[in-house]
């Protein structure tokens, strides 16, 4: 039992002397480490002391408070977002103002436009068919010359009254007397106005004159029209040292309807500063039941369009007082015109309409040609009536 007992005893004092061993190993180890942490820790203190030494301040708020940084980041965001709406700003502000030049630009050009289509209406002969104008007017109309009616397939002539060699379609009630035909007038204001109710009037175009039409023998390029006709005859005037005025506005164009309303406001306007008795309103022949109807005379070798006075009365209600005097000059013109050149006027018409012939003591219509003739023959007719004219206001 003895021996059993101290063989246990020897195991015990083993095991704590390899305890106490260990532990020994364990506390060395323990110390070894623990000392080579601090240096570490130093180590990296040191460090970072450094660093935080040669950072700026703001790369160490970012380094060690990253909110700040983030924070920092969404401001540059929306500095960025600010730059870019102020600069959408700039751009649509320069749009805008661009947008307004241009604006400005094309109202200045629409501008213009009116003021070119002004002086078309003013003066459209002056800077076209320059060279058919001066043709057209180098020479004064000469007398003595063979005249004839030459007018193919003819509408025949229809008048109810005359006076002397001047036929008269009277188509009114009123009995033309002798009293109201003689021409026994005095022309003391030779000034002469010419205008257009029915400006875009035209003719048959012919090689000379072409035109493009916008209407049935109608066209508001005036250079082809009624227009030019008067100018023609306000040109061949002035060579005899007639004073003329000829208003050249479109005063049918944009609306037919109107259009002696319109003609009405021109004259009266212009009688304001250029008082004038002998007030010429010249139309085309409306278009009958031919169009090929072409009204026509020879005089020498010149083939012209003849002419037809239309005089209106009082008979239709209208205010119309010095209708006779007007008559009287038609009357005084025609006799002068069969003397010099017979058949260069048709016979008179006489209607109940006034026709604005109130604004004038001999304001009168002339229609120059029909839709058959052509500009040609109408230009030619505006020598021989200017010569008419001539002899009857000079004459007075």
């Amino acid at each position: 039992m003895f021996n059993v007992a101290v063989f246990r005893l020897r195991d015990i004092l083993k095991y704590l002397v390899v305890i106490t061993i260990s532990i020994l190993i364990v506390i060395a180890a323990t110390r070894y480490f623990s000392s080579k942490k601090e240096i570490n820790i130093s180590i990296n203190v040191n460090e970072g002391i450094e660093k935080i030494m040669s950072n700026t301040y703001t790369e160490v708020m970012n380094t060690q408070i990253p909110i700040i940084q983030d924070v920092k980041k969404d401001e540059e965001k929306n500095e960025t977002n600010k730059q870019e709406k102020t600069d959408e700003k700039l751009l649509g502000e320069f749009l805008e103002s661009e947008i307004s030049s241009i604006k400005v630009l094309q109202e200045q050009n629409s501008q213009q436009e009116e003021i070119e289509k002004e002086v078309k209406q003013e003066e459209p002969n002056e800077i076209k068919n320059e060279e058919n104008k001066q043709e057209e007017t180098n020479t004064k109309a000469e007398t003595g010359l063979k005249t004839e009616v030459v007018t193919n397939n003819p509408i025949t002539e229809s008048f109810n009254v005359q006076y002397g060699k001047v036929k008269i379609k009277n188509g009114t009630s009123i009995n033309l007397t002798e009293e109201i035909l003689k021409p026994d007038i005095t022309i003391d204001n030779k000034n002469v106005l010419i205008f257009h109710t029915h400006s875009c009037e035209s003719y048959t175009a012919s090689e000379k004159y072409p035109y493009t039409p916008t209407g049935n023998f109608r066209t508001t390029d005036l250079n082809f029209t009624v227009t030019r006709v008067g100018t023609e005859l306000e040109t061949q005037l002035k060579q005899y040292g007639i004073p003329v005025i000829h208003n050249t506005s479109y005063h049918d164009y944009p609306s037919y309807n109107g259009s002696y309303t319109n003609s009405l406001a021109t004259v009266q306007n212009i009688l304001k500063t250029n008082p004038s008795d002998i007030i010429i309103d010249i139309h085309r022949d409306a278009i009958g039941s031919r169009e090929d109807y072409a009204p026509t005379v020879k005089i020498g070798e010149d083939y012209a369009a003849q002419i037809m006075f239309v005089i209106g009365t009082n008979e239709g209600g209208l205010q119309h007082p010095n209708w006779q005097q007007n008559m009287k000059f038609a009357v005084k013109v025609q006799e002068k015109a069969e003397e010099l050149y017979p058949g260069l006027f048709k016979p008179i018409m006489v209607t109940e309409n006034r026709y604005n012939q109130h604004a004038g003591k001999y304001a009168n219509i002339m229609e120059v040609g029909a839709t058959g003739n052509t500009l040609e023959q109408c230009l030619t007719s505006m020598k021989y009536l200017a010569k008419v004219l001539e002899e009857v206001i000079q004459g007075g």
